[in-house]
């Protein structure tokens, strides 16, 4: 008697199913690989980003800070001007009073005042 070939290809048929399995679980493997290795390169880039947005910030703050001291150092310089107003008036006064001889010009000389030394005196 002759032995059947049903079972033998039956089990054919379940080796080409699992190899078409084999294959189709391959394919998405490297499909889930390529967009892993996009996300993590888009991790990176997002990082490289937040890095050079933080550099703006700071940048930006030194900008704000530096805006304030030149707000400052403007503030001062109609004081500078009245101060100097002063002086050149009381000076045209007393040269033009010439028999007042005696009387010394005041603020004819200028006077630094170390406000750094003052400022840490006063912390102490």
């Amino acid at each position: 008697m002759r032995q059947s070939v049903a079972p033998s290809r039956i089990s054919h048929a379940a080796s080409l199913a699992s190899q078409a399995n084999n294959a189709t679980a391959t394919s998405r493997l490297l499909e889930k690989k390529k967009e892993f290795e996009a996300v993590a390169a888009l991790e990176r880039a997002s990082a490289l980003f937040l890095k050079r947005i933080e550099g703006l910030a700071d940048d930006c703050e030194v900008m704000a800070d530096a805006g304030q001291v030149h707000g400052q150092v403007l503030e001062q310089w109609p004081l500078m001007f009245q101060s100097l107003s002063l002086f050149l008036n009381s000076r045209e006064q007393h040269l033009s009073d010439p028999g007042d001889a005696t009387v010394p010009l005041t603020g004819e000389r200028l006077v630094r005042v170390p406000l750094d030394e003052l400022q840490a005196d006063a912390s102490k």
